[in-house]
């Protein structure tokens, strides 16, 4: 069996028949020894995109969650009603109270669910901070090292502090991307890539040996990075021989226009039904 990821949720719908698109991010990775979810998106469209595609979450063997944002965890409970108990891995940090705000307007964006009542549904969450094998082939990174100068954080984003006090910017220290070991090479897959795209790319390498991603697929918050940032991520693309680069989400169309023009076929567009085999 070859490993083969679906897109089920992100803004756009790339395949005509009965799915929809929703502002957020989720993937279906299916592998020799087993399936698992990466994020779970805003729940709008989770269920019933994986009914189209015919992807069976209920035999997710393990859920992973990327960051504690409504639009990567607003599926759990769907989820975790058709699949019932099932270990969810993600960052101790995923619960914080978390505020966007822009102008005059501010809304809450956090997980919009309490822990105890995921863990109603059989979450069985396992959180850390260290690199995790999740199964054969399947990583979670871990938190990432914020290394460079030019990937910053995202001005908009708050933290409020258990104490009450608040954390600004967000550091976002729960964002996690997943490593699959495939025949071809490591694929990375980021939910939003807050931690910044080249240190995601730097970190996993450093951390399984290697010194090439065959695939990058997933948001890569390009859509808010600077000029300088947009250069340097190309140089990193190329430096490490990247084949394929699948963009979503938070990538933006500007953004993901400037890929498709500098990268050609080695770019394509992860929207909802994207599959990406090896």
């Amino acid at each position: 069996m070859t490993i083969r990821l679906t897109i089920l949720c992100e803004n756009s719908a790339g395949v005509p028949f009965r799915v929809i698109g929703e502002h957020g991010f989720a993937c279906f990775i299916e592998t020799p020894d087993g399936n698992y979810l990466f994020d779970t998106g805003q729940g709008f469209g989770i269920v019933q995109n994986a009914l189209a595609l015919n992807k069976d979450l209920r035999s997710v063997k393990a859920v992973m969650i990327s960051h504690g944002h409504y639009d990567h965890t607003g599926g759990l409970p769907a989820v975790l009603q058709l699949r019932g108990e099932v270990d969810v891995y993600g960052h101790p940090d995923i619960f914080a109270e978390r505020v966007w705000s822009s102008g005059d307007q501010s809304r809450f964006v956090g997980i919009p669910y309490r822990r105890v009542y995921l863990e109603s549904l059989g979450a069985n969450f396992r959180l850390g901070i260290g690199l995790v094998t999740v199964g054969p082939g399947v990583l979670l990174t871990g938190e990432i090292p914020r290394r460079n100068t030019f990937e910053k954080g995202d001005a908009t984003m708050t933290a409020i502090l258990p104490n009450g006090g608040k954390s600004h910017p967000d550091p976002l220290k729960d964002d996690l991307s997943l490593i699959v070991d495939s025949p071809a090479g490591l694929v990375l897959v980021l939910g939003c890539a807050h931690a910044g795209m080249i240190n995601i790319i730097e970190y996993a390498l450093e951390q399984t040996g290697r010194d090439r991603i065959y695939a990058i697929i997933g948001g890569t918050h390009l859509g808010f990075s600077s000029d300088e940032q947009f250069a340097e991520t190309l140089k990193v693309i190329d430096r490490y021989r990247i084949e394929r680069i699948g963009v979503s989400h938070c990538t933006g169309l500007p953004r993901a226009a400037m890929l498709h023009a500098q990268l050609g076929e080695r770019f394509f567009f992860g929207s909802v039904g994207t599959t990406l085999e090896i």
